[in-house]
């Protein structure tokens, strides 16, 4: 049996995906989570073969659980579901661990296949993602530059950043002014307009 736990903030979203899985004579699904702190606590407990997981949740998000799972050197192997096309996501996905990166609109056979091509060590990522990850180029941005960015968009000033972030307000402005340069942006809000639409926040 191939035991999977899934994580899913949107209750009807993780129940349809659990009940068209169940229908697979040889998956199991071992335990539903309905944010990346579940999640984890459910893989470390239950040791599934796979986590099947959305990037964008409540807390931890779907990368930083694989990117903790990896740092863990856990069994688990991750598959991304997700909405979102967005190059960034997949290049911070591959370079994260994650074994498989699907869209939800991809059909219930192909994600099934995938689960077991995955659960076999094998890798799924659609070539259309794939090559547009390929055209977009690297994530310019730095850690810190992102954590500046994301904060930013929540409207908060250098000086809020700053103490956030643990840092001072001129290197706030520079993580910003850095970052803006490096999207060609003519502010903070277009940089961060910008990373977002590449998946790099």
């Amino acid at each position: 049996m191939i035991r999977i736990v899934l994580a899913e903030d949107q209750a009807l979203v993780l129940g349809a995906i659990a009940a068209l899985l169940a229908l697979e004579p040889d998956f199991a699904i071992v335990g539903r989570a309905a944010n990346g702190d579940e999640a984890l606590a459910l893989v470390r407990e239950l040791t599934p073969d796979i986590l099947l997981t959305d990037i964008e949740m409540p807390g931890r998000t779907g990368l930083d659980c694989a990117q903790i799972l990896a740092a863990d050197k856990a069994r688990t192997a991750v598959v991304i579901v997700t909405t979102f096309a967005r190059p960034g996501y997949l290049e911070r996905a591959r370079a994260a661990g994650v074994r498989g990166y699907l869209l939800k609109d991809t059909p219930v056979d192909e994600l099934v296949a995938a689960i077991r091509t995955v659960a076999a060590g094998g890798r799924v990522i659609p070539a259309d993602l794939a090559a547009a990850a390929w055209e977009a180029g690297s994530d310019p941005l730095t850690d810190r530059e992102r954590d500046a960015l994301r904060l930013a968009e929540e409207g908060l000033s250098n000086k809020d950043i700053a103490r956030r972030l643990g840092l001072s307000p001129g290197t706030v402005r520079n993580y910003l002014s850095e970052a803006a340069g490096k999207l060609g942006a003519v502010n903070r809000i277009e940089a961060g307009r910008t990373a977002r639409a590449n998946g790099w926040l």
